[in-house]
């Protein structure tokens, strides 16, 4: 049942995300405005790369330091194992809060 809920859900998102990006916001002409919001976007461009950029290097370090961990002593690998992924979790969380800080500079 979970499942069937989680696939249902992840259609209904990749059919309704898409609708919202092409959704037409009244602009004749289409064209991007390079006026104040230019200053926004280029905020929202380092804020999700600076966040990509940190929580990737996290990652990569966690990951290296539990494998190596888990090599000299693999007696301990259920408690590493439980701690790595809580800190993957927290550094992902990361780079979501700056793409959320992307969007909200976005106009």
């Amino acid at each position: 049942m979970k499942k069937v809920l989680r696939t249902l859900f992840w259609s209904l998102v990749f059919v309704v995300v898409p609708a919202l990006a092409f959704a037409a916001d009244g602009v004749a002409g289409g064209g991007a405005d390079l006026g104040m919001n230019s200053g926004k976007a280029i905020g929202a461009g380092i804020a999700i790369g600076a966040a990509g950029l940190g929580s990737s290097i996290g990652m990569g370090l966690t990951a290296g330091n539990t494998t190596a961990g888990i090599a000299r002593n693999p007696g301990a690998a259920g408690a590493m194992f439980t701690n790595f992924i809580l800190g993957m979790v927290l550094l992902e969380s990361v780079a979501i809060y700056g793409l959320l800080i992307a969007f909200l500079l976005v106009p």
